[in-house]
């Protein structure tokens, strides 16, 4: 994986992973330890999820840049989707609070897409690439215009 990806991958992550602990100790405080679990458990879920999902949206960017957009959206519905059937799948555990479970999700989910945004915006990353065969052997760059 590239540094840009690997850094805004971690640029997303820890602050998930924070405000996963954060909200696991809430929720260990208010529904007890079966709370905690479950929020550890809605966090991990998210950052595998949406970590599983930057990486392949890198190497859909990389292998067929003309389907990034499509795909990026493509991708956070599907996440979106699967958390909901997470939910729906664990509504009714014993191993774990679902409420907790849940809210966890909704927060490590809100948390990751602003982290991740936050990450793209702070990135130097060249939006085209600088082609060195446009320049002729005298080092002067060819006039691609009209020539009127």
């Amino acid at each position: 994986m590239p540094s840009n990806d690997a850094r805004i991958l971690a640029q997303a992550a820890v602050p998930t992973a924070a405000v996963g602990a954060l909200v696991a100790v809430v929720s260990g405080v208010v529904a007890g330890g079966k709370g905690a679990i479950g929020a550890v458990i809605g966090t991990l879920v998210v950052i595998l999820f949406m970590g599983l999902g930057l990486y392949v949206l890198q190497r859909t960017a990389k292998s067929f840049p003309q389907l990034f957009q499509m795909m990026g959206l493509m991708l956070y519905a599907a996440q979106l989707l699967l958390l909901f059937i997470f939910v729906a799948a664990f509504k009714n555990t014993t191993l774990f609070n679902p409420r907790a479970f849940a809210i966890s999700l909704v927060v490590a989910t809100l948390t990751w897409i602003a982290a991740q945004t936050r990450a793209h915006m702070k990135a130097k990353i060249l939006y085209v690439e600088p082609d060195s065969t446009s320049s002729s052997s005298d080092g002067k760059p060819h006039k691609s215009g009209h020539s009127s």
